[in-house]
């Protein structure tokens, strides 16, 4: 079995899937092939890939090539970042000078949909190389914004088999176990939508409701309604599956309003910090490595290892997954991407139907898809006038930036990330 890490650079979440793999003494022997295209941090992650198999029947292979790291490949987990850093700082800053707010800026809103924009170019060479090389291979997309990468990766490439991974509804319901004090191995739910806003649609014990348990808890806690999903399970019915600071920028009532920000503690601009402190955490384990000295790893319970040992093991286990909207949520255009339970085993990932959802949360939830098919079509119909589309469809910037503001919001950005954009993209129409 080889599997194959593309963005290995992201050296943290490398050594994180990793050690989940390592875990699996029934995965027996296996190759892990490590590919990015930037020198320094394709070694430290087979610095680090090296110490964590040690021992183990675990052979690491580096490429800078990204077909020599595919061919043969059994599994692709993709986790790369186009533009890194730099271009995050460029989603935040430029959108600022506007007056827009955002929070994390990588799913919808104008930092997702640039977000995408610059990853659809890379995605194109994997699809494509994968078709070739390796075309029974299963793409295991953790690359945000998740459902317009999955959508282009579906729409505008041959690869044949891709799930989105996102950990959002497990550590909800992982969290919520903690709030409502019954042990998550006792608690069963049901959580369907789209990436980053998806619902948990059922929550229970023993066949018992426990969404009464969680308003006593809130009632308890007067600290929990200065939360943004809180606020929104309060006044929707059922409670999103992100954080507060993701779930503010979906839609279009809290970051234009100062009192909002204010009242729910939302944290513009966090992500910045979050991104500066990956890179101290990159440097670090650089660093340790060069000079001999030991590194901390520790498991994800990431869903691809989990994915990775029921196909090769044939063992069931449900899981989570983005993937094509084939009449699963059946009050979701078809094609769309969505979230939703899946199968994984011997026969690969299988998605479950859901039916309809909550008629309040799929109104938001179409708002989201909005965004995403105009990004994809942008680029599958090389129709620059998408991207403004887009934009203008955003809840979030709709709520704060006039169309014009948008329009000049839309050219600056496409100006500022220069050739990262898609070329038919960069003369706007």
């Amino acid at each position: 079995m080889k599997i194959v890490f593309l963005g290995a650079g992201s050296v943290e979440f490398t050594q994180g899937l990793l050690a989940d793999l390592v875990a699996f003494p029934d995965l027996g022997e296996f190759e892990v092939a490590l590919h990015d295209i930037h020198p320094e941090r394709l070694d430290t992650a087979e610095a680090a890939a090296r110490v964590i198999a040690a021992g183990r029947p675990v052979r690491i292979s580096a490429h800078l090539d990204l077909r020599r790291a595919l061919e043969g490949a059994d599994f692709a987990i993709n986790m790369i970042q186009v533009g890194m850093i730099d271009a995050t700082r460029v989603d935040f800053e430029v959108p600022a000078r506007y007056g827009l707010r955002q929070t994390i800026a990588d799913t919808i809103g104008v930092g997702g949909i640039f977000r995408a924009l610059r990853t659809f170019p890379a995605l194109d060479r994997i699809g494509r190389a994968m078709a070739e090389v390796c075309p029974d291979a299963w793409l295991l997309n953790y690359t945000n914004p998740m459902a317009m990468n999955v959508w282009y990766l579906a729409a505008a490439t041959p690869v044949r088999n891709v799930v989105g991974l996102c950990h959002s509804i497990y550590w909800t319901a992982h969290d919520l176990s903690e709030l409502v004090g019954v042990p998550l191995e006792e608690v069963s739910y049901l959580a369907a939508g789209v990436n980053h806003q998806s619902w948990m649609l059922r929550f229970e014990s023993g066949g018992q409701d426990l969404y009464p348990r969680l308003d006593e808890a809130i009632e308890r806690d007067p600290g929990l309604l200065r939360r943004v999903r809180v606020d929104m399970y309060r006044r929707l019915g059922y409670y999103p599956t992100e954080t507060s600071e993701h779930s503010a920028e979906y839609v279009p009532w809290y970051l234009h309003d100062e009192r909002e920000i204010e009242r729910l503690r939302i944290p513009v601009g966090a992500y910045i910090g979050i991104s500066e402190e990956n890179v101290r955490q990159y440097e670090a384990t650089r660093d340790a490595l060069k000079a001999g000295r030991p590194i901390t790893v520790e498991g994800t319970m990431e869903y691809a290892p989990q994915i990775i040992h029921s196909v090769t093991t044939g063992t069931s286990r449900v899981v989570y997954g983005n993937v094509q909207n084939r009449g699963l949520v059946a009050n979701l255009p078809d094609g769309c991407v969505v979230e939703v339970p899946c199968v994984a085993d011997a026969l690969g990932v299988r998605p479950m139907a859901v039916g309809d959802l909550p008629a309040q949360c799929v109104a938001l939830n179409r708002s989201y898809v909005n965004v995403n098919e105009l990004t994809v079509r942008a680029v599958t119909e090389g129709r620059p006038e998408h991207v403004r589309h887009a934009m203008m469809a955003d809840p979030n910037t709709a709520a704060t930036l006039t169309v014009e503001q948008i329009d000049e919001l839309c050219g600056a950005l496409i100006e500022a990330h220069g050739e990262l954009m898609p070329e038919s993209l960069r003369s706007r129409s």
